[in-house]
């Protein structure tokens, strides 16, 4: 009998041994030649667009002509979330009183925000996770206080530093709103992202460098200190749809976080949902609104940072209530503040209606 209990044990080992190795194995950086094979392929685009039930097409977009799966992969910023970095973090479940639209689009909902619907280029930077941050700060600070800024991509990136991640090679979406409160970022005006050309000019690397941090404003007449914009609060909001939805349309744009795989570099328009290729990484966007396509498929409506030469102009849809690619699963955003400001604060704000 002990001896039966004593090969119980050893095969639980061995199996235990095994699923390790098969994790470790599932990690394994891709080969060589894999880094350096071109990012779109006819394969990919082909096996999406002969797939009747794929719900999107998908095409080879300019922005990545010349990328290789290498230099594609660098673009992918967003680091997996550390246990201590929840802490104190509040998780934000809204109420279901409120009837929402069957379709929301912030960029109709407040025309006179110009920052909504803009799409930005991050260039050849893993910054990802700083530009979904600013994007939708920046949205919300015209939304709450009726101010078009666009803040600081360069800022958060260069002068976070290691609380935020690596710069250029990653960082955590959380982080970007916790830096808000405590530090907050300037405009674009002040500090402009360092590299402008996106990665069409010669040269550009997969190895750039995280811009330095200076702070002090390119423009003589700006002050670093008076073109701080300050963030309330930083939180998450529960993975439920209707919270995510209810978030958006009371607050505003928020910051989401989504695993990308080999077909998502192809997209080009439609409901987007994984249909084939490697995982390269993650990615943060800004969620814009939702709606359902003319198949009844229920979608999340999100802006990119790959330039317009991206998928549908620089936007993308992906599919909602799924979970699809974990899109629902870190959900962040904040509240912008008065500090700073000459403006009123607004007391009755629509966190302190939402449950936690």
């Amino acid at each position: 009998m002990a001896m039966n209990h004593m090969s119980l044990a050893a095969l639980l080992l061995l199996i235990g041994a095994s699923i390790v190795v098969l994790q470790v194995v599932a990690e394994q950086p891709i080969s060589q030649a894999k880094a350096e094979s071109a990012i779109l392929q006819d394969a990919i685009i082909k096996q999406v667009n002969e797939n009747e039930k794929a719900g999107w097409k998908a095409a080879l977009n300019p922005r990545f002509s010349n990328f290789t799966v290498s230099q594609f992969k660098r673009l992918l910023g967003v680091k997996p979330t550390r246990k201590g970095d929840l802490k104190g973090i509040p998780i934000l479940t809204h109420p279901k009183l409120l009837e929402l639209p069957q379709e929301f689009d912030a960029r109709v909902a407040w025309p006179n925000c110009s920052t909504i619907g803009r799409i930005l280029d991050q260039g050849h930077c893993g910054s990802c996770w700083a530009f979904g941050a600013v994007e939708s700060l920046s949205d919300r600070f015209c939304i709450h206080y009726g101010l078009n800024i666009s803040l600081s991509a360069n800022d958060l990136l260069a002068c976070c530093g290691f609380l935020c991640g690596d710069g250029c090679d990653g960082g955590y979406p959380l982080q970007a709103w916790k830096y808000f409160v405590r530090k907050g970022v300037v405009t674009d005006e002040c500090d402009p992202y360092f590299d402008n050309e996106g990665c069409s000019h010669p040269g550009c690397e997969p190895a750039y460098p995280t811009p330095k941090c200076h702070r002090k404003c390119v423009k003589q007449n700006l002050l670093w200190s008076r073109s701080k914009h300050f963030g309330v609060n930083a939180y998450m909001i529960s993975s439920d749809p209707h919270s995510i939805m209810t978030e958006v349309y009371k607050n505003g744009p928020v910051e989401v976080s989504f695993t990308v795989y080999e077909d998502f570099a192809h997209y080009k328009s439609g409901v987007y949902k994984h249909v084939t290729g490697d995982i390269m990484g993650g990615h943060a966007v800004k969620l814009i609104g939702w709606g359902t396509s003319e198949d009844g498929e229920d979608y999340w409506l999100l802006a990119n940072q790959w330039n317009r030469g991206w998928g549908d102009d620089g936007y993308f849809k992906i599919r909602r209530g799924t979970n699809e690619c974990e899109i629902e699963d870190e959900v962040v955003a904040g509240l912008p503040s008065a500090r700073n400001l000459n403006v009123e604060l607004d007391v009755s704000d629509a966190f302190l209606d939402a449950a936690m």
